[in-house]
């Protein structure tokens, strides 16, 4: 609860609303005990006072009524009206929406027809319609205010209940043997009430201004009851020659509309779980940069090297130390494997390289990406943008999410091509068809016109590797490329990936959970906890003799064919919050080695010959040799 409100307060605008509504309705609320004058008592000596009479603080309407207390009881009933209408008509229309979405079939199509219909006409003629049939009165104008909002509810929620009938969780309740009502009220209603609040909250304030609307026309408060529309009617005679008899309403349907429809939009923040993960934010073209000092010049040899790098994530007060200092570097025609947990920062390291981090909420706070010795950090967008694709690629985990689904591959390969070369449709086409070829897809001349979902994932995988090739890169990031697919096609992808390396001198960056991976494809590895590498080497030699022991602990969590009845560990406990790491070893808490000293500050990154380990205590032969 403090976190949705902590978000909702981030929204000025909204925060304004809600206390500028607030303040609105705690007058209102408060008419019976101020001491004003009776709203319905006629005056006409007194009437069309100006603002600011003695005994009229706003004046006096054509009647000589006090305006500041009709304004004050006529605001009551408008609000009770507006948000008895919004109860009513989300309710109604969740419950039509629900039902028909998740029974679905011949009940589903009788009454979405039904709702077409209603849809058919422009709500305020049909508002008129229902006013019109049960007469005028403040009581029928709410009915037709609710009925004529009863479609866009069942319309919303219609849409939101169908995704949601289809899921694994509704199919586990019935095979729990629930009823259809049971699921509806346990599994479906629950989904959709924070979309139902969130349309509530951003219709309030129109349905208060249509039935303002309805008592403008006289169709809805009657005489003398007052609400803000009626005397928006009453004064129109006298618009011109009085016009503080219109002002004194309009004023207030303004604020109440504008606060309502404001603080709707802080409560679909605060509500709307994409929105609150960031997943519904632009972001920058960049990740954002925050470095407090200048790094030192590059030490680490490599046609790319990362050097003390820190990346954040700053999520309200939060500070999230995704990546805390990290130094890697890759040669020309190298794989570098990383390795880790999820949540170590591998993915992470990679995207900071050319600031693709998502900002908000990605801050780069410090280090060094230098690719031929250029500091891409801080550069320019226009050199990020020609670095991106050009001189460094990446190939992304999932390429059904990557690839655009409404457009051909070829399309696609062809846009990657011409958006770093200056080359016409003909021979970006040849290009694009020499690239799915070089990956080894079967006929690629008739496949480049495929869509991304007319492919298997180990075809729309090759897509993504010929994209990542398209500008001949020096260097290729590739972010857990072969995680989704099956065994036979991630041998393949190894393979041409392997293939493509030592026939193009690339500089490779492999990101990925998986040992075996590393042994068959990498030179070095380096192994990733907490945001920081904690060791680093030749593969051989990591596999065969891991100094760390959470690096040795990873190795014994690997299955081994024929390697007898060899018990399968597991580590004990969770990684460490990153944004409440320890002063000490982050692994200490899951460590059988730990010490006080392990605990006592910051565990330095300690370089042996080819090999570096962030241990104080690490593994030895003899200490293996008695654990196995």
């Amino acid at each position: 609860m403090t976190g949705a409100f902590s978000l909702f307060a981030r929204n000025r605008l909204a925060l304004a609303g809600g206390i500028l509504l607030t303040l609105v309705v705690l007058l209102a609320l408060s008419a019976p005990l101020l001491p004003l004058a009776d709203p319905d008592v006629t005056n006409t000596s007194q009437r069309f006072l100006p603002p600011f009479s003695e005994g009229a603080l706003l004046g006096t309407d054509h009647l000589g009524r006090d305006l500041l207390s009709r304004l004050l009881w006529g605001t009551r009933l408008s609000l009770a009206v507006g948000f008895a209408a919004a109860v009513i008509a989300a309710g109604i229309g969740a419950a039509i929406g629900v039902i028909a979405g998740f029974y679905g079939g011949r009940l589903d199509n009788v009454i979405m027809r039904g709702v077409d219909m209603l849809m058919a006409f422009p709500y305020i003629l049909l508002a008129l319609a229902i006013v019109a049939a049960l007469g005028p009165g403040l009581l029928n104008a709410l009915i037709a205010v609710a009925a004529v909002n009863v479609p866009f509810f069942a319309r919303n929620i219609r849409g939101i209940t169908v995704g949601l009938a289809h899921k694994e969780f509704v199919d586990a309740a019935r095979l729990a043997g629930l009823s259809r009502p049971q699921i509806i009220l346990t599994e479906i209603l629950p989904n959709v009430l924070p979309v139902i609040v969130i349309a509530m909250s951003t219709t309030i304030g129109w349905m208060i201004l249509e039935t303002a609307g309805l008592s403008f026309l006289g169709l809805g408060s009657q005489p003398p009851q007052a609400d803000l529309g009626s005397m928006l009617g009453e004064a129109r005679a006298a618009l011109i020659s009085h016009p503080h008899t219109s002002v004194v309403p309009g004023v207030m349907i303004l604020v109440i509309v504008m606060s309502i429809n404001l603080l709707g939009d802080g409560i679909r923040d605060a509500l709307d779980p994409r929105l609150k993960s960031g997943a519904l934010s632009r972001p920058m073209a960049a990740t954002r940069l925050a470095r407090s000092s200048t790094p030192p010049e590059q030490k680490l040899p490599g046609v790319l090297a990362i050097e003390g790098l820190e990346t954040e994530f700053h999520v309200g007060q939060r500070r999230l130390r995704a990546v805390g200092g990290v130094d890697l570097a890759v040669k020309p025609g190298e794989c570098l494997g990383i390795i880790g947990e999820s949540g170590s920062g591998k993915s992470v390291t990679a995207l900071s390289v050319t600031g693709l981090v998502a900002s908000p909420p990605g801050v780069i706070t410090g280090g060094a990406v230098r690719y031929q010795g250029e500091d891409l950090i801080g550069a320019p967008y226009s050199r990020l943008r020609a670095v991106r694709g050009r001189e460094i690629a990446y190939i992304f985990q999932d390429p059904l999410a990557t690839l655009h689904p409404l457009y051909r591959v070829g399309d696609q390969l062809i846009e990657a091509i011409q958006a770093h070369q200056k080359v016409d449709a003909k021979t970006a086409r040849a290009r694009a068809v020499a690239l799915l070829r070089d990956v080894r897809i079967p006929n690629p001349e008739s496949r480049i016109a495929n869509y991304p979902h007319e492919m298997s994932g180990g075809m729309r995988q090759r897509v993504g590797i010929a994209m990542a090739l398209a500008n001949d890169p020096e260097v290729i990031i590739a972010d857990e490329p072969t995680t989704a697919l099956d065994v036979t096609v991630q041998a393949q992808i190894l393979s041409l990936l392997d293939d493509l390396r030592r026939s193009r001198d690339l500089a490779i960056v492999f990101i990925t959970h998986d040992f075996g991976v590393v042994a068959q494809l990498c030179d070095r590895v380096a192994v990733m906890y907490a945001g920081k590498v904690v060791e680093e080497g030749p593969t051989d030699a990591v596999l065969a003799a891991p100094r760390h022991p959470y690096t040795a602990r990873l190795i014994a969590c690997v299955p081994e064919l024929g390697g007898g009845r060899r018990r399968l560990e597991a580590i004990p406990g969770l990684p460490p919050a990153v944004d409440r790491l320890p002063e000490g070893c982050a692994f200490a808490d899951r460590c059988t080695k730990t010490r006080e000293s392990c605990r006592a500050g910051p565990i330095p990154l300690t370089q042996e010959g080819a090999r570096a380990v962030r241990c104080l205590y690490p593994e030895t032969q003899a200490a293996r040799e008695v654990a196995e």
